[in-house]
């Protein structure tokens, strides 16, 4: 899998090194630029077409909004995430309004930046994954759906008794790489888990419409029931 290109805009060159060592710690992502104003981090993201953007909000030429703006415009499609001190809902609001994945707070805590890194990695890992969409697929994409914008342990709360959202992930995941249909069996053995619990979570995505199931009668041997992503199978 290739990694995920990330350009740096901070103008305080400490809090921008802080920034570089958490992304080195993080696997999957690949710092390709640093910035510490905002002409520089505007011909970074030119030239060197990143996935990622980490943007400060206060710079002294400017605001990162302004540049936000003006690369939008420019049809310049990077993936923002803020990181900023600004505590005004106006600047979220405005934030939100030119599509940045997150807005996180500072001080910059790792923890809190892994975790947006990893939301956003499987994020795209689903996204291009997919080749049409069903509902519940939009509602796992979209943050303001009130999904959230990940899957996972955010949403446990939303989910019956007996799932978990990390498992979920890990199944939808699995689900991912295999295209064609395929067993609890073969599910439990991709994944790592009992076929009980892999049985557990494909019938949940067959009772929410992402998957249906079918069974299977062979030659020798009892009945199989097989599962298909339904996305997949409308493509």
């Amino acid at each position: 899998m290739s990694q995920i290109r990330v350009i740096i805009a901070e103008d305080d060159p400490q809090i921008a090194e802080i920034q570089k060592r958490f992304i080195e710690r993080v696997e999957g992502f690949e710092l390709v630029g640093l910035a510490h104003g905002l002409e520089e981090a505007r011909d970074l993201a030119e030239v060197l077409q990143p996935d990622l953007l980490l943007l400060d909000v206060q710079f002294p030429t400017g605001t990162g909004l302004d540049l936000l703006k003006s690369i939008r415009a420019e049809g310049n499609a990077v993936d923002v995430i803020l990181i900023t001190a600004a505590k005004e809902v106006s600047t979220l609001k405005e934030a939100m309004l030119f599509g940045v994945f997150d807005y996180i707070l500072k001080p910059l805590v790792f923890d809190r930046l892994k975790e947006t890194l990893e939301n956003y990695q499987k994020h795209r890992e689903r996204l291009n994954s997919m080749q049409s969409l069903a509902q519940q697929d939009v509602d796992s994409l979209m943050p303001r759906s009130g999904n959230a914008n990940n899957t996972g342990t955010a949403n446990n709360n939303r989910l019956p008794k007996g799932i978990d959202g990390l498992t979920l992930d890990k199944i939808r995941k699995t689900l991912a790489d295999h295209p064609n249909d395929i067993s609890a069996e073969e599910t439990a053995q991709a994944m790592g888990a009992s076929r009980a619990t892999a049985r557990r979570y494909l019938e949940y995505l067959v009772s929410t419409g992402e998957m249906t199931a079918e069974i299977q009668y062979g030659t020798v041997g009892r009945p199989e029931r097989r599962y298909k992503v339904v996305a997949l199978q409308q493509a």
